[in-house]
């Protein structure tokens, strides 16, 4: 077969929207985490302004989402090229997709809880513990994504020379 057939014109459309998908669903995700869990902590912080520095974790931990999705889409970008194997921008768009996905996922559930968690611990201290335990759990999804992403990306460069 020819090498057009392997690498058409638009296979770098395919890495561009992998490079586009990984940032936006990511910081989709951290936004929506910061704002929601921020509402939480405002609230929180009247009742109890002495604990509003100890329950800005959920925060901290929604906006860490969206550095998974510029890394990603950092290293996507440095692999596209005008002329390349559709596999590749096929494998880009996969790793966009992965940590932006998961991303966006991870940040609903850190403001989900976060929310819940920092008004409850503004009524009950000892439920901290409890609330950054399942912040962990929440976090990690978006590092799953984001170690599917970097496995996906160095797969990325394929037998087919265009």
């Amino acid at each position: 077969m020819a090498s057009t057939e392997y690498c058409p014109v638009y296979a770098p459309v395919f890495g561009a929207l992998g490079c586009a998908s990984a940032i936006v669903f990511a910081c989709f995700g951290a936004a929506y985490g910061t704002a929601k869990a921020g509402v939480g902590l405002s609230a929180m912080g009247v009742l109890r302004p002495d604990l509003v520095m100890k329950a800005i974790v959920p925060i901290v931990m929604a906006g860490i989402i969206g550095i998974y999705g510029l890394v990603v889409s950092v290293l996507i970008s440095d692999g596209l090229k005008q002329k390349m194997p559709l596999y590749t921008g096929f494998i880009q768009l996969g790793a966009g997709l992965s940590v932006g996905l998961a991303g966006l996922a991870a940040g609903f559930a850190i403001g989900v809880v976060g929310d819940a968690g920092v008004r409850a611990i503004a009524q009950q201290p000892r439920l901290f513990v409890g609330m950054i335990l399942i912040l962990i759990f929440a976090e990690v999804l978006g590092l799953y994504g984001l170690i599917v992403g970097l496995i996906l990306n160095t797969k990325a460069s394929g037998d087919v020379q265009c």
